[in-house]
């Protein structure tokens, strides 16, 4: 029988090279797009071809919202998507051409169905909405961007303590007047037996996405989530072909700090979840953060921005999976005589009842 460590040795020769390079601090392999060492979280230089990886096209910066996007050469007029501001700047070569993107999920939605979704979305409870706004070709505003989002995957390792309850059973004797006799009774009580407890927790959060777009709120972002980042592949140009793309103006460090502070909420509920017992209170939880690891993702989304009486309202398509989103204004006349309505029918009601029992 062969030795065992002989045989794991000449298995691990048959394996394939791993590709990429080499790590500079721990001398792990990292692809040619890594940012940051997938084994030690160590940050890795920019790739020599980084440049020539960037988006395509023409950078351009929204002089109202900031927004900065890439459009195709030939265009020379813009509408910015995100605030419908037609003030553009064209931003000095090499000025956006920052960390180039290393995934990017395509377009599943087409154009045309994306505009048959706002079409029915802005026409559900049209009563409310304004007379002069269904004359406005809104949905001609409707554009596909790609927008940029940062990924981040890390370990949790938590420190907690708490007080643990555990639930028994007593059964107690009681006196009640029944019909007006004392009769005596029994029931169960429930009694809380608390200790102190402390322990430690670790576990591996991924897959959350934050904004890199000033011009897309987190807030707005989450609304048409998910995106299955099973999809994503490595990034190309060729994919934005005939899209635009909007590059990240939200920081990577300040992306991490908005994502932590999820962990830190979802490591929160996981410790909750693991503690024994039936009940627990005054649980403390103490969490730091290891290995790491973000990527920079384009996610297709169609943003339609327009004007109505000086204020800015916003839809949003889900260019993968269809989810829409979006906020439209309102009638403040229609939804008062709507409130009056009701008022009166409830009064005719009223009034009707009390002439029935009067007669």
């Amino acid at each position: 029988m062969p030795d065992p460590l002989i045989l794991e040795s000449s298995l691990l020769e048959d394996l394939p090279a791993p590709h990429g390079r080499a790590c500079e601090a721990c001398g792990a392999p990292v692809e040619a797009w890594d940012r940051f060492c997938n084994a030690c979280g160590a940050p890795q230089p920019q790739a020599a071809s980084a440049a020539e990886a960037a988006p395509p096209g023409r950078a351009i910066q929204c002089g109202n919202c900031g927004a900065q996007i890439r459009v195709d050469p030939n265009v020379r007029s813009y509408t910015c998507p995100f605030c419908d501001s037609n003030y553009v700047v064209e931003l000095p070569s090499g000025q956006a051409q920052r960390q180039p993107p290393e995934f990017v999920i395509g377009f599943a939605v087409s154009p045309a169905e994306a505009t048959e979704k706002f079409r029915q979305w802005i026409h559900r409870n049209s009563w409310f909405r304004p007379g002069d706004l269904a004359r406005r070709r809104v949905e001609d505003k409707l554009q596909g961007v790609y927008l940029p989002f940062w990924s981040f995957s890390m370990l949790a390792h938590s420190r907690w303590q708490a007080q643990i309850g555990e639930y028994w059973y007593r059964t107690e004797t009681y006196t009640t007047i029944e019909n007006g006799k004392k009769v005596t009774r029994t029931r169960t009580v429930r009694e809380t037996e608390w200790w102190p407890l402390s322990g430690r927790h670790h576990e591996f959060y991924s897959g959350y996405l934050v904004s890199g777009s000033r011009g897309l709120q987190q807030r707005d972002a989450e609304r048409i989530k998910p995106f299955h980042l099973a999809a994503a592949k490595r990034y190309q140009p060729h994919f934005l072909a005939g899209w635009s793309c909007e590059e990240y103006s939200v920081e990577r460090e300040a992306a991490l700090d908005l994502c932590q502070r999820e962990f830190l909420r979802r490591e929160q509920e996981a410790v909750s979840r693991f503690l024994p017992g039936d009940t627990h209170s005054g649980l403390h939880v103490e969490t730091t953060f290891s290995h790491v690891q973000s990527d920079l993702v384009l996610l297709p989304i169609y943003i339609s921005s327009y004007r109505y009486r000086d204020k800015v309202y916003r839809f949003l398509v889900n260019g993968q999976t269809g989810a829409v989103a979006g906020d439209k204004p309102i009638s403040a006349v229609r939804i008062v005589l709507f409130v009056l309505a009701i008022v009166l029918l409830v009064v005719l009601a009223v009034l009707g009842i009390h002439l029935l029992n009067a007669a």
